[in-house]
């Protein structure tokens, strides 16, 4: 197109008054409306998908784990606490890699209508955290022993535009999005002894929107919508997601998530094939060949995103160690890597995860053998929790 203005400079000049007039845009295009080849398109989709990942999947994930009518373990409704009795099985499949020494107290929580006050009792030093994860799986507060301490402590989660006073005694944490995910951990050794002691523990934890603070509450029951699949893994459900339904629940969820100021480079880069927050995706606007080409885009970018497994950390003896972890900026493919393989990961102050694909031999770990993880004399590595 420049070589078209530069050839014709005669015939714009006469033209300039219409052009004026009509909204001519042959030499400057409106942001969503530039002719990008389909190659181009496909580039900035593939982008988009990684950028999108983390909020998709927690928001496919909060489908399955408050699609109930009540909470039992371990799922719970939108804005009450789940609260696991005993460690996850095998057979737990809503997140990846959950903990195996901890008893889980989570919830769901919509902080763009209101905030919600989580009330956390005394826990007389046992060790436990809990994490708040917003839209984008970034930990934005970690309450607990290490960072707060184990005494009552009291939180008003609220929303990027609530704006208001709180009761006296209660602490704001603002969440950068409307979606908040409280993901607690709490320890316990797994004796019946202290299994039912971090039970009390659990039901003394009390989450309440602000506007039912100090007084009786009793949550509604839950909505159960039959379309959600409560079967297949939430990470099988998002990559079958197609390029065009992946992409207009993200441009949804946008709507309600603002993405941080650091994201905008992106987000405009998004807007040029017609990913906008609240805008459904409009493939018709794109043509045939590069809705063609966008077909393949969720396989592919997944295939990327698995593929960082190999960058996303320092390989030591066979595991991958990172700390890039809980907390991501702008790291979008690290942020995605993350969420594909362990949603709802830590701050690396408060939790790390070296991971190994293979044995000793080079050959990838299979279920049919039976393995050792040695330690030598004296290289135990250390720890610093307990009961008490």
């Amino acid at each position: 197109m420049k070589i078209w203005c530069t050839q014709w400079t005669k015939l714009l000049v006469v033209m300039s008054t219409v052009a004026l007039a009509t909204g001519l845009t042959s030499c400057s295009k409106e942001p969503g409306s530039q002719k990008l080849s389909a190659d181009e398109a496909k580039s900035i989709a593939m982008d988009a998908y990684v950028y999108g990942y983390a909020l998709v999947t927690m928001e496919m994930t909060r489908r399955v784990m408050t699609n109930v009518e009540k909470a039992e373990p371990p799922r719970a409704p939108m804005g009450q606490l789940m609260r696991m009795r005993e460690y996850p099985n095998a057979a737990f499949r809503d997140v990846t890699a959950p903990n195996a020494d901890t008893l889980y107290t989570n919830g769901f929580i919509d902080v763009g209508k209101e905030p919600w006050i989580l009330s956390l009792p005394e826990a007389d030093g046992r060790y436990y955290l809990f994490p708040m994860l917003d839209g984008f799986t970034n930990v934005f507060e970690v309450p607990g022993k290490r960072t707060t301490g184990t005494g009552p402590q009291t939180y008003a989660i609220t929303g990027p535009g609530w704006k208001g006073t709180l009761p006296q005694g209660v602490q704001e944490y603002k969440s950068p999005t409307a979606l908040v995910w409280l993901l607690g951990r709490i320890y316990c050794t797994g004796t019946p002894e202290d299994y039912a002691a971090v039970h009390t523990l659990q039901d003394a934890i009390s989450l309440v929107p602000l506007s039912s603070y100090g007084k009786p509450y009793t949550p509604a029951a839950g909505h159960v919508d039959p379309s959600i699949d409560m079967t297949t893994p939430v990470r099988e459900q998002v990559n079958n997601l197609s390029t065009k339904a992946y992409f207009d629940l993200l441009a949804t969820l946008l709507k309600d998530n603002p993405p941080a100021e650091a994201d905008k480079p992106i987000l405009e880069k998004m807007a040029t094939i017609g990913i906008e927050p609240g805008k459904p995706f409009d493939t018709d606007k794109l043509g045939t060949q590069t809705v063609s080409a966008l077909e393949s885009v969720p396989k592919e970018a997944f295939a990327k995103i698995m593929a960082h497994f190999k960058e996303a950390g320092n390989n030591i003896n066979g595991w991958v160690f990172t700390t890039k972890t809980g907390q991501y900026g702008t790291d979008y493919l690290q942020r995605a890597l993350i969420t594909a393989i362990g949603l709802g990961a830590n701050r690396p102050q408060d939790a790390v995860y070296p991971t190994s694909e293979v044995d000793n031999t080079g050959k990838p770990y299979d279920g049919a053998n039976k393995y050792v993880l040695h330690f030598g004399k004296g290289q135990f590595p250390p720890q610093r929790v307990s009961g008490r």
